[in-house]
């Protein structure tokens, strides 16, 4: 049986407003694109599974600036960090990169979309209980082990990773195809070493492939 069986690469907000020329623009966000696509190829050949997330949020969602008039983009309110509006639903923004290529991907999960509720991880709200669906899909298929990449390692790929381990499952982030905000400063770092510390597995891509190969 194939290494690859059992195992979910899982494609964290590979979408245009986090792309160069976004509304919420991760630098380098782009660069993400080329080694997820030799991942996903590779996966999807090879028994293993492809997901990817998607932000999905309402016109006046929480998380935007914009609909708390007091509050600029990068403050704060009630501990939730406020943005620039993006990835609003059925705009160009919320689109995948057009360069990322879905074909692999068998199961698209849409978060962020109740508009009192932001979700940065890919398994649950941010109120760290109402499920994105995305935990019993995986445990339906028996997957045993996570691959994360995408964006932004500070925020949607740290709280995917903790999750993922939280739910016993092996994880692993692939330095190469991730890309963080980096806000607040130092915030990437910080992210990095809280998941090393809980026990992600760092490596890159082409590693990780020879790894299951």
């Amino acid at each position: 049986m194939s290494l690859f069986a059992g195992t979910l690469l899982l494609i964290i907000d590979v979408q245009n407003d986090f792309c160069p020329g976004g509304a919420l623009a991760v630098p380098d966000g782009a660069a993400v694109v080329a080694p997820i696509n030799a991942m996903s190829g590779v996966f999807a050949r090879n028994g293993g599974r492809v997901a990817a997330t998607q932000d999905w949020h309402p016109g006046g969602h929480l998380s935007f600036a914009s609909s708390h008039p007091d509050v600029s983009p990068g403050g704060t309110l009630d501990g939730q960090v406020l943005w620039p509006d993006h990835c609003v639903q059925g705009l160009p923004g919320a689109g995948f990169h057009p360069d990322l290529d879905l074909c692999p991907v068998s199961l698209i999960v849409r978060k962020g979309f109740r508009a009192g509720l932001d979700s940065y991880s890919a398994f649950f709200e941010n109120d760290r209980e109402t499920p994105t669906g995305l935990a019993g899909w995986v445990d339906g298929l028996g997957i045993r082990a996570v691959v994360i990449a995408g964006l932004a390692t500070d925020y949607c790929v740290f709280y995917s990773a903790m999750d993922s381990l939280r739910l016993g499952l092996a994880t692993t982030v692939a330095l190469d195809a991730v890309r963080g905000v980096g806000y607040p400063e130092g915030s990437v770092e910080s992210a990095v070493e809280r998941m090393r510390s809980a026990g992600v597995v760092f490596s890159d891509s082409r590693r990780i492939l020879e790894g299951l190969s």
